[in-house]
């Protein structure tokens, strides 16, 4: 048994048992799924956009190489600097020397999943190079120094008393401090970090291939003032980004917004296309695009799975599913959690390391229903869950209970050897550890099946 599996076991008994955990991290999805009912009714068709959006990221998979190129060339035209990076490490690598080279010590950053994924923050921090997180919720996780908490919403595990309590603990200011006094105090301690700022940094919600642009969507405004403040704007973004036309962000947009937060579209939306001109005023005089692959070209590589590389990241998957809603999203122990994540970390960051992911789901479908690009969710785990079993990253005791289940289940007189009180005794025994200490263990019925319905028949 891995570490990372024990971790993940213990985390999860712990987490689903945590009553206050769960309160919170109910209350808050909650009250995203109350906005999302009412943003989707801006829709007259709304299974024909997802179908739209579904069919136009497939198409890019099977081309994705045509549309990198393209977007390459059309951005290079613009002024900017592409950079391949076929894993975390040369990417940091990259980011680094870009740093060193102009002496930058003082950076602001966008919330980016893709940055989280490098563990950025961390690299900089070793080099001395102050890296200030200017999304809310990524400044709070930072403040705290914890992970994002949630794909879209990075502190959704925190109550708005817990948020108090830790400015008062960090800047002394009033332990029963509002919210809006809060966001009004974060604003000021940022608006002279946006000025110090040597560098910005920022992910990608789409890279455009036919206007070789980036597509930024925020509801803050932190971050235009990110990108354009600094001198250098540097960005990290997942090859599997690429959406084909600029004509296509406003069908992804109001998707993206509509199931992530249950916006009609969210409040700021830029198209940056490289540096700044002779003529224009703001904007950044460098800009570099690092496309990551980082395990990506793996999961591409599979015939069903490579659907998951279709995700906009809209969050609305992690709201829906029970396993989420009860253990949280540290425990998966990854960047992305929840079902994309169980889904796409065993590719990233090693099937034989991380295949229980797939293995921690209850298979309602909830997932599948609610994302914004039709990707079959719960379908792609079962396949990842077959993968795992042939590629022999199972235990001896799975094998042994699953190679006695099917011999019992193939034939109806295994199935009815021994009494049923001596089942449930077996039952007992055998489950005492696994289930009893969660669940009410099942009773097997005293009459089986077989046996009820011959009755039935006879009396007929």
């Amino acid at each position: 048994m891995s570490d990372i599996y024990s971790d993940f076991i213990k985390s999860s008994k712990e987490k689903a048992f945590d009553l206050d955990h769960r309160k919170k991290i109910n209350y808050n999805i909650s009250r995203y799924d109350k906005a999302v009912i009412l943003g989707k009714k801006q829709y007259k068709d709304l299974e024909l956009a997802r179908k739209r959006a579904g069919n136009i990221k497939f198409k890019i998979l099977n081309e994705l190489d045509k549309y990198l190129i393209e977007f390459e060339s059309n951005f290079e035209k613009h002024g900017g600097k592409i950079i391949w990076a076929q894993n975390e490490k040369e990417a940091v690598k990259e980011i680094l020397s870009i740093l060193k080279k102009r002496k930058i010590n003082k950076v602001v950053k966008t919330k980016s999943m893709t940055t989280e994924e490098i563990e950025l923050n961390e690299n900089l921090e070793k080099k001395k190079i102050e890296s200030i997180e200017t999304d809310l919720g990524e400044y709070i996780v930072q403040l705290a120094g914890e992970k994002p908490y949630h794909i879209v919403t990075p502190a959704m595990h925190k109550s708005k008393e817990d948020v108090s309590e830790l400015f008062h603990e960090k800047f002394k200011t009033p332990i029963d401090s509002t919210p809006e006094e809060i966001t009004f105090f974060v604003r000021q301690q940022l608006r002279q970090k946006f000025i110090e700022a040597e560098a910005g940094i920022s992910g990608a919600n789409f890279l455009i291939a036919d206007t070789g642009s980036i597509a930024l969507t925020e509801n803050e405004g932190n971050g235009l003032l990110s990108v354009s403040f600094p001198k250098l704007h540097i960005v990290v973004a997942g090859i599997e980004k690429i959406i084909p036309s600029i004509n296509d962000l406003e069908l992804f947009w109001p998707l993206l917004a509509t199931f992530g937060t249950g916006q009609n579209i969210t409040v700021y939306n830029s198209v940056i296309s490289g540096p700044k001109h002779e003529f224009e005023t703001d904007g950044p005089q460098e800009m570099f695009v690092i496309l990551l692959d980082n395990g990506r070209t793996e999961l591409l590589k599979q015939k069903e799975q490579r659907r998951a590389l279709s995700c906009i990241r809209c969050g609305a998957c992690l709201n829906a599913c029970p396993i989420y809603k009860n253990i949280g999203g540290y425990t998966y122990g990854t960047t992305y959690s929840g079902p994309i994540g169980s889904i796409i970390n065993p590719y990233f960051k090693g099937m034989k390391e991380f295949k229980h992911l797939s293995f921690a789901s209850s298979l309602c479908g909830s997932c599948t229903e609610v994302c914004p690009v039709n990707i079959n969710l719960h379908e792609l785990l079962l396949f990842n869950r077959n993968d795992a079993v042939k590629r022999g990253h199972t235990k001896a005791s799975d094998r042994i209970s699953m190679y006695i289940w099917k011999k019992t289940m193939l034939k109806r007189r295994r199935m009815d050897t021994g009494s049923n009180k001596m089942k449930n005794l077996m039952m007992r025994i055998l489950f005492k550890k696994s289930w009893g200490p969660g669940r009410t263990i099942p009773k097997i019925h005293e009459r089986s099946f077989k046996k009820q319905w011959e009755e039935k028949k006879g009396k007929s």
